[in-house]
């Protein structure tokens, strides 16, 4: 275990960087894949909006474009939430604090559920 990092570490979010111990290499880095994880969930929603653009399914357009604006928006939710994730575990275990609650994983399970479930009905109609 390392000292505190000082103030000139080059290291950015300096709220994340500046506080407490480094922490075992080994978490850092599966801190990183489980963000990366996240960010290929974004690029599969991306693609499935793509999709449903190409081959315009659902035939209604309106629908259609909804959920695709449903699709990207998730997209952008699901970035914004994987930064802010990986910046809460790396500070709490800088900190040795217990990690936060795991609630990205729910937002982006009711969003999915919702965008199944509109595809559903479209899909039926």
């Amino acid at each position: 275990m390392t000292e505190t990092p000082s103030t000139d570490d080059p290291r950015h979010p300096h709220w994340v960087y500046h506080h407490g111990s480094e922490p075992d290499p080994r978490f850092t880095l599966a801190n990183e894949r489980t963000f990366l994880a996240w960010a290929r969930t974004v690029l599969g929603l991306l693609a499935g909006a793509v999709a449903l653009h190409s081959f315009q399914v659902p035939t209604t357009e309106g629908v259609r474009v909804g959920v695709i604006a449903l699709l990207v928006l998730t997209a952008i939710v699901c970035t914004v939430l994987a930064m802010v994730r990986w910046a809460r575990v790396e500070r709490a275990m800088r900190e040795r604090r217990p990690l936060p609650a795991f609630s990205t994983g729910f937002i982006l399970a009711g969003a999915l559920l919702l965008i199944a479930v509109l595809l559903g009905v479209s899909l039926v109609f």
